[in-house]
């Protein structure tokens, strides 16, 4: 898509929005509005349509939580969501994916990230640091320690083909697409099919919530061994 990212930043620090959208508008991002609680983020994003919000997750009054179910709730075509964290990562941040946000920035990203970040959502993928994001449901999907105040959804995993559970067992340990394609022999295209497919039988939104239904249907287990490479996630 030519024309620019539409995105709307939520943060209660001004100086956090004003970085941010001082480093988006000089890569041509255009940030639409600006909120600082939960409330405001909700009308900001009825008021404009973004394509894209960056999300603060704790905020006083309404939290980034709420807001994100808020937003996610609206049926006619709601905006991608990046939480907004820090290295202290909670389950707040768990929940939100599990909700439906595509993903996930630490406040101290680098510019270029930032800017890359949102372009990749906004083009339809979830924005996924494999190591980080299994680490976070590794420790919040782990049996008796709850994902927030949200219970673990069902998934139907029966839908899937053989190939297909391998290669969503393979997804939620980290791997980008290139390294699926390697791992399997199969080319980048083929293992696109697989991943959409996959999101299709298990009516996700993308590959964040196609790793939280691994962990929480038990297809992954938090510790079992596998290795993925930090970054982004690759398109799906």
């Amino acid at each position: 898509m030519a024309d620019a990212p539409r995105v709307v930043i939520v943060d209660d620090q001004a100086l956090v929005r004003t970085g941010f959208r001082m480093i988006l508008a000089a890569d041509g991002i255009d940030v639409v509005a600006e909120a600082a609680d939960g409330d405001a983020a909700v009308a900001a994003v009825r008021r404009t349509r973004p394509d894209v919000v960056l999300m603060d997750i704790r905020m006083p009054g309404t939290d980034g939580l709420e807001a994100t179910r808020r937003i996610l709730a609206d049926e006619t075509a709601p905006p991608r969501i990046v939480v907004l964290t820090t290295y202290d990562l909670d389950q707040y941040v768990y929940a939100a994916l599990a909700a439906g946000a595509s993903g996930f920035l630490l406040k101290d990203v680098t510019p270029e990230h930032l800017t890359a970040a949102v372009r990749l959502v906004r083009s339809g993928d979830a924005l996924l640091a494999p190591a980080i994001t299994r680490r976070l449901v590794e420790r919040f999907a782990a049996p008796g320690t709850g994902a927030g105040s949200r219970p673990a959804p069902h998934r139907e995993l029966a839908t899937l083909t053989p190939r297909e559970l391998e290669v969503l067992e393979a997804l939620a340990r980290g791997h980008t697409n290139a390294e699926l394609a390697a791992r399997f022999r199969l080319s980048e295209a083929t293992v696109k099919t697989h991943v959409a497919r996959i999101l299709q039988k298990l009516r996700l939104r993308d590959r964040a919530q196609a790793v939280i239904a691994a962990y929480e249907t038990g297809l992954v287990t938090p510790g079992s061994d596998g290795s993925g490479t930090a970054g982004l996630g690759g398109a799906g």
